[in-house]
Formats: structure tokens, sequence, C-alpha cells
């Protein structure tokens, strides 16, 4: 039997690997079509198979079937939608986005943060839990899914390292928020009307405190206080499943005793028991106008959750990570959700690292997960019936606190406050406008504050330090003189259209203030870039020196800048006899351009080159000294 199921398994393997061969290999010259098919199935990675491998994805799969259980019936309330639709979800998307993906742990179907906009933007434009709505949600994941694939395929996963981390954590702190406002109604058994802002929310909320039902209040705190319980005592335990059943039961004792009539406490219904069904988006020019604003956020927002779970993944396994290729699996995924009866699928950041805790191998584990998924919600659909609404709000308050990052928060108020003016920003823009402009608000924050710091490179005074046998440069900051006739300069930035006003009045302030340093030595190491109006700069200061007498170095210039001002004709003018590769030719070069007089006569001393001007001092004096009368 074990010689029999090892044939089996590697005929299976052999076959496998046939397919894979049948890809073209990065490395041989192909037509593009053939290069541009490989991209999009990437299947190279599935030789990693082993027969242990796939055990322990096995494993892997139904830790991820288990957790996603209650957090797709959950996420789906969250997201006005019918239960089931969470469930559906973590279905077909999660094995396309693993098939096609780049990740070897990410898991990709329901999550909290895109439930949460997905309920906060379609609830202005129809009734959650309609058809209408039904239909809106599934055009969303379309569209995104249009638009994660088209990013994938032209190679522009780099535009999601403008999403800063300090964004996300802004938005996810927002959003936990408005996943907390969301749940007051079925936690406290009110009738709050949706879809409005938090102020609007909570203020409806005082307007309602008399109507609190205190049985449904009991299955939700009970709720709460169980997950709470089960994180602390026992944090390798599904929380979420236990919280569940402690307010199922809660839930049940109350309307055993006293009857479901008079608790007010009401219960889910019974979730279809089949596979995800077949379903439509609508495709009129009307719905997707509509949709264009939210679905472009909603696309930043996957993107962004998927690209950050895959680095920080591959940077534990060591893996290659391609985040065009995710994004490819990602815009597949959320193809398949809209024709599937699904909505926006995302990363989750829970399921994937509990997938790689678990043993996970290859992403043949997210297959698993989404199989086991299946089998177990056409075994246990019928139990949702005995879950409340009340439990529900208790879990989601739950998840809402886990979301705010609390140690990030700490840390960021800390150390920046530039990036606490972006955190600010994005919890502002994420409390108080509509969510599908709130991460675009955090990101315009980060680079007006990346422009602005950009555009203000530092300018640091230099001279050698007598102290040190390198002669290294330091600041002299009132410690060390300088010379009188050369200035050295260290400019800490690129000198682009947007920082030359900076570096010009600088340099201009120094002309005005040390007219005696005619001659300017720029350490230029540190400039990584120069546009054409950089150049212009250089250019003029140089002008500007050289009537003045003086005249403008560089020294350890980069190659990227000394082939941009050869390429504008701009070094013809400023000399290749001016540009230095390292400090001591420099100085020694420049030294020689001094006026002698000036140094015989000076007291700084700086330079090695001024011990000349020293001992030929020393029998001057001494000849001087004689000729004066005792």
């Amino acid at each position: 039997m074990v010689g029999s199921s090892q044939r089996r398994f590697n005929c299976m393997a052999a076959g496998m690997h046939l397919l894979l061969c049948s890809f073209p290999d990065p490395g041989l010259s192909r037509p593009p079509q053939v290069l541009w098919l490989k991209h999009l199935f990437p299947l190279r990675s599935w030789p990693r198979l082993t027969r242990t491998g796939v055990r322990d994805d096995a494993l892997a799969g139904v830790v991820g079937a288990v957790l996603v259980l209650p957090q797709g019936v959950a996420f789906a309330a969250l997201a006005g939608l019918p239960p089931e639709y969470g469930l559906y979800c973590a279905m077909l998307p999660t094995i396309v986005a693993a098939l096609w993906g780049s990740s070897w742990h990410a898991v990709t179907g329901p999550t909290n943060a895109v439930s949460l906009v997905v309920f906060a933007t379609l609830a202005p434009l129809a009734l959650p839990g309609s058809a209408q709505y039904v239909g809106l949600a599934l055009t969303l994941a379309f569209m995104s899914g249009v638009l994660l694939l088209a990013l994938g395929v032209l190679r522009l996963g780099s535009l999601t390292h403008f999403v800063s981390h300090t964004v996300v954590v802004g938005f996810t702190a927002g959003a936990a928020c408005l996943i907390a406002a969301s749940q007051l109604n079925g936690f406290f058994g009110l009738d709050i009307p949706a879809g409005g802002s938090l102020l609007q929310t909570l203020y409806q909320l005082t307007r309602r405190l008399e109507g609190i039902q205190g049985w449904v209040v009991l299955v939700g705190v009970s709720t709460v206080l169980a997950g709470v319980l089960c994180k602390r005592l026992a944090p390798r335990t599904p929380y979420m499943i236990f919280a569940l059943l402690a307010g199922a039961a809660a839930a049940w004792l109350v309307n055993s005793a006293i009857g479901p009539d008079s608790s007010g406490i009401a219960m889910l219904s019974p979730l279809p028991s089949g596979l995800p069904p077949l379903s439509r988006p609508v495709f009129s020019l009307q719905a997707m106008q509509s949709l264009l604003a939210i679905s472009l956020s909603i696309t930043v927002l996957l993107s962004t959750e998927a690209v950050s779970i895959g680095r920080a993944l591959a940077a534990r396994t060591g893996q290659r990570y391609d985040p065009n290729q995710e994004l490819i699996g990602q815009g597949l995924a959320n193809l398949s959700a809209s024709f599937f009866s699904g909505y926006p699928a995302a990363a989750s950041f829970n399921r994937s690292g509990a997938n790689y805790e678990a043993g996970a191998k290859t992403p043949l584990a997210a297959v698993f997960s989404a199989l086991f998924l299946a089998v177990m919600v056409m075994l246990l659909a019928p139990l949702a019936a005995y879950l409340p609404y009340a439990s529900l709000a208790g879990l989601l308050m739950l998840v809402a606190w886990g979301l705010i990052d609390w140690h990030a928060i700490r840390h960021i108020l800390a150390t920046s406050r530039s990036e606490t003016a972006v955190l600010a920003v994005t919890l502002a823009a994420t409390l108080m406008l509509s969510l599908e402009i709130a991460i675009l608000f955090g990101v315009m924050a980060s680079l007006i504050i990346y422009l602005n710091r950009t555009s203000h490179p530092a300018m640091r005074s230099l001279v050698p330090d007598p102290t040190s046998p390198e002669r290294k440069m330091v600041e002299p900051e009132g410690r060390f003189p300088e010379c009188p006739q050369l200035k050295l300069l260290r400019i800490e930035g690129s000198i682009y259209f947007g920082a030359v006003p900076h570096v010009g009045q600088h340099l201009e302030r120094l002309r005005e203030t040390q007219p005696g340093r005619k001659h300017l030595l720029v350490m230029s190491k540190s400039i990584n870039f120069i546009d054409m109006a950089g150049a212009d700069l250089l250019l003029a200061e140089v002008t500007q020196r050289r009537r003045a007498g003086g005249d403008v170095y560089f020294y350890s210039l980069r190659k990227s800048v000394e082939e941009l001002l050869a390429r504008g004709g701009y070094l013809d003018v400023i000399g290749r006899d001016h540009l230095f590769r390292g400090k001591r030719e420099a100085i020694e070069r420049v030294y020689q351009r001094l006026d002698p007089d000036v140094c015989r006569t000076c007291p700084a001393r700086i330079f090695l080159e001024c011990a000349a001007f020293t001992r030929q001092a020393a029998p001057l004096a001494a000849r001087q000294e004689t000729r004066e009368p005792r």
C-alpha cells in the first residue's frame, strides 16, 4: 500500500513537473507574448512540492478554514451583505489568488478593513442587503479586479510604495473606530440609520439610549469577555470561534428562560449549504460611474495590503517576492469573486500570519483552506441559525480593537512630528470624510511632507578635524577655525527644481556674509540627483564666484550627476579639472589656487599644506626679533 501511494504521488509530481516545464524560462529568449503568459501563470514555484510539504499544507489549510468560518460570516455582515457572501469570498478567490499570486503564505479572502469600506461607500447608494446593494458589491469586485490586473500586467507594483506604513496605521485605526460604530445597532439592540458618519452615529446613539435592550447587551458583552479571556489565557486557540460559541450559549440560556419574544435577541438566518452560485455584476454605465472613485480607493487598499503582507512574509522565509505578480493574482481573485457571489477580496493579515505559523510550505495551503471551508459550509450551514446578531456585533468590536496598532501609534508619536502629521491627517480623513478618499489624503500628506523635506537639503560647512589622524571632515561648530579663502560645503540631498530656491538662497548668503572665501569646494557624495534646474543653479554659482575672483570645485561627485552635467554641456563651462575623486586630491589642487599672500598671514592653518608657510614664518620671525632693540 505504501509503495502504491508513493507511486501515485510520484506520478502526480511528474505530471506537474511536465506542466511547469512547458512554461518559458526567464533566462531564455522567448517571444514577448510567451513572456507575458509566463507572468500571468506563475506556476514555476510548484516544484517545491514534496510529500511532507503537502501534508504540512493540508494541516495549515484546516487551521485556515476554521479561522475563516466565523470571520467570513462576521465580515459579510460588516459589509452589509448576506453572511454566506463572506464564506463564498473565501473559496474560489482564495484558490485563484494562491495559484496566480507570488507569495507562498498570503491568504486572500474577506477582510475587516475592506468590508468596512464596502459598507461605508455603498450604503449611501443602496439599501444594505438588498439585491441592488449586492449587485453593486459584485460590480465593485469586478472593477477592482480589472484595475489590479492592469497594475500587475503593466508592472506598476512599485506604485504601492507611495502608501507608507504610517498611512496604513492611520487608516486602519480610523477604520477600527468606524467598525465599532457600525456595530452599535446589533450590540445594543437599537435601530440607528446606517451610512452616517461617526459623529452622526454617536449622536443618534445618545438620542436612543432609552431603547437599549439589556438582554441583547448581555449577549454582546458575553461575546467580548469570552474573546478577551481566550486571547489572554489560550492565545493559540481561535478566539473568534470561542467568542461566538459563548455568545450563542448566552443567547440560548436567555431565550430558554424568558423566551425569544421577551429577550429581543435576533438570530441569523440559516446559511445556504451549497457551493457559491454564479452571479453577474451590474455593467450599466451609471453604476460604473458611481463606483469609479470607490474602486480606485479599494484598489489602493487591496494592493497595499497584498504587497505589505507578501513582503513581510517573504522577509521571514527568504523567498523571491514579485509584487507585480501578486497584483495579478489579486486582480484575478476579485474577478472570480464578482462572478461567484463574492465581494472585494484582499490578503488577510491574521489568516496569512496563521498560515505561516501553522507550517505552510506552498500556496497549496490556501487552496486546502478553501476546499475544507466548502466542506464545512455544506455540513455546518444550518447551525448559523443559533448565532445571535449581538454576538456578531461583539465579535466585530473585538476585531476593531485588534485593528488599532497602539505600539505603532506610540512609536510614530514619539519619533517623528512629520509622520505624526501624516497619521493625524489620515485618521481624520478616515473618520470625517468618505473612506474612498481617506487613503488618498494620507498619500498626499506623505508626499507633501516628503517634497518639503527633499526641497530643503542640508547644507553643512566642513573643516578637517586636526585631532583626527585621517583628517576627517567635521562641522566647525566654533571649535575649529575655517580657511579665510576656501569654503568647504557638503550638500546632503538632491538639487532639483523644488530644492533650487533653498540651495540658491544658502549659496547667496555665503557669498554675502563671507566675501573673503571666494573659492567653494563642494563635497558632492551626498548629492543623489541633479536636474536641469539644479545644473543651471550650479552654473550660475560658478559664474558669480569667477566674477569675484574665485571658483567652484567638486569632489566625490556621483557618476550619474557627472553624466548629466556632461550631456547638458555644463561640464564644459565648469571644467573637468574642477572635478576631483577624493578629498586629499581636491584640497591639494585647490590650495595651489589660493592667494599665497593671505596664506602667509593666516592664523588658521587648517590644511596640511599650510605647514609650508608655517616653516617660512619661523625664520622671518627670528630675523625680526634680532632687529628689535633690547
